[in-house]
């Protein structure tokens, strides 16, 4: 078997890394911040909506949303991003990464500001014009992730290109960062502006009118960062991949990655002919090849990313039940609608500060020096061992004096969630793939993530209810408490240890060498 790889590939794998491989991270990068924000801000505001438009006259608490319309509002994004993976991740291959990239960026935009605009008087219109833009934001962002991942990597040179993906990835640390912070900046200004007794000293003026005002203006600022790189996204030319080997014109990537690397590049057109007859580089995804060269692989992805995800959402949605749990924020009661955000925003903004942004930039720092397999593995080792470690002594935790401990241990299964599986499982399949299926296997294997992050969403909204149907939240039947919830998770990051075995190290290869492209049957 020879391998021949055109010159215009050999100039990317080689090349030094240079700024225009910063731009590519910062623009890439945008888009997963505005991802992450958007996703994760809703969790800021659920308690706030519940007070606005769940108040029940004369209830001892506060009101919140019932249990279907959280796991709708919570979710809804998580549906349309599943969406979205597959369609975008199937047209990015069908028609280019870059005329489908400035689509998403788009729908993001203009889902965030009307999902901030959601309309009508009573509950249930709010809430069903909430739920409905959503669903298109998180389609938009669906589509984000297999575009981002496989645009960085084909930009990207052979030494580094592990760093450069998980990059992209870890600026959704500061996505989840920058809405934690933000909340904080506006409850503080409308707590200052507007005081209002505890709920428990007048139920109706804890919540000021002007409430209905600061989740609006959380939701919306989301489309902010989208709005800033579109233009910068629009004038990136397409990946030298994608006009090689799937429009094979190669005078046309010649001609954009001299400009990029600002060295000349012949065009080798009867290369491109050649390979492109090779039967390596036509089998589609549903073929015989595809299934005896890359269907473990694809297995491995889709699994590694759907067991994570299971784990890592079920956390990130009960961070303010376990912080209420451990005593960060006070019984809802004694505290008006504008400190509830405060304490809840305060919360998650420590978490993410001491846990979620330096685990993904350990990521960052490491990936091309112990490769990606070893992260994964260790990261899913780590996070069984912590979460056995709080389910099985549970009632040790919960007493005052050992608060401490707990929120440590829940911020290291967070670390090792992110300098391990959260990170690797998104560079790999931007990897191991050929270039015309590449962006479609990364988007499968994306929503098989977010598939998992339903069930870890919904699913154990009614698994770690209390036991005992008194002691459950109003609505909810019992579930089998936060304890066996636990246990459960700690099975499935074990059974994430063991397909991480189906996953190839991509380490310091090229991404032809990856997939077997440039393999001519001879």
């Amino acid at each position: 078997m020879a391998k021949e790889q055109l010159k215009v590939l050999n100039a990317l794998d080689g090349a030094k890394t240079q700024w225009y491989h910063f731009t590519a991270i910062i623009i890439a990068g945008m888009g997963f911040f505005t991802d992450a924000y958007d996703l994760f801000c809703i969790s800021l505001v659920t308690k706030l909506l519940g007070r606005i438009y769940y108040h029940v006259d004369g209830a001892a608490k506060p009101g919140t949303l019932p249990p279907n319309v959280s796991a709708a509002v919570n979710g809804v994004a998580l549906c349309g991003t599943l969406a979205g993976q597959l369609f975008f991740g199937w047209l990015g291959d069908k028609l280019g990464r870059k005329k489908v990239y400035g689509l998403t960026l788009m729908l993001m935009f203009l889902c965030s500001v009307a999902s901030a605009l959601s309309f009508g008087h009573s509950a249930k219109a709010v809430m069903s014009t909430l739920c409905f833009f959503r669903f298109w934001l998180g389609f938009g962002i669906g589509g984000d992730y297999p575009l981002s991942a496989t645009i960085m990597s084909e930009y990207a040179n052979k030494k580094t290109r592990g760093a450069f993906i998980a990059a992209v990835f870890a600026m959704q640390g500061f996505g989840i960062l920058g809405g934690g912070v933000f909340a904080i900046i506006m409850a503080s200004i409308f707590e200052a502006k507007f005081d209002a007794p505890a709920y428990e000293v007048d139920p109706l003026a804890s919540t000021v009118p002007q409430a209905d005002y600061l989740w609006r203006i959380i939701l919306m600022v989301g489309a902010l960062p989208a709005a800033l790189t579109y233009y910068w996204r629009m004038k990136m030319p397409e990946t030298a991949r994608y006009t090689a080997l799937v429009a094979k014109n190669a005078n046309q990537a010649a001609n954009d990655m001299s400009k990029v690397l600002q060295v000349d590049i012949e065009a080798e057109p009867q290369k491109i002919e050649r390979l492109a007859q090779q039967p390596a580089n036509s089998f589609g995804l549903f073929s015989k090849q595809f299934l005896h060269r890359h269907g473990l692989h694809l297995l491995g992805t889709t699994s590694t990313w759907f067991l994570l995800d299971i784990a890592f959402y079920s956390q990130n949605l009960f961070q303010k039940d376990i912080f209420s749990a451990i005593g960060w924020i006070p019984p809802a009661k004694t505290m008006n609608a504008i400190e509830e955000v405060f304490r809840i925003a305060r919360a998650q903004t420590l978490i993410a500060l001491c846990s979620t942004v330096p685990g993904y930039w350990f990521t960052v720092a490491l990936i091309d020096k112990m490769g990606r397999f070893a992260i994964q593995l260790m990261g899913f080792f780590f996070m069984t061992v912590f979460m056995f470690a709080l389910a099985f002594p549970y009632n040790h935790w919960t007493h005052k004096d050992n608060r401490i401990g707990f929120v440590v241990m829940y911020s290291l299964t967070f670390f090792f969630a992110n300098f391990g599986p959260n990170a690797t499982t998104f560079v790999v399949p931007a990897e191991i793939f050929p270039a015309r299926l590449r962006s479609t296997c990364h988007g499968i294997s994306a929503a098989s993530g977010k598939l998992g992050a339903m069930v870890g969403a919904f699913g154990f909204l009614y698994l770690a209810q209390n036991q005992d149907k008194a002691k459950a939240d109003a609505g909810y039947p019992a579930g089998i408490g936060v304890k066996n919830s636990l246990i459960v998770l700690g099975v499935i990051n074990l059974l994430g240890l063991l397909f991480t075995f189906l996953v190839p190290e991509s380490k310091g290869k090229s991404l032809e060498e990856m997939s077997g492209e440039n393999e001519d049957e001879s």
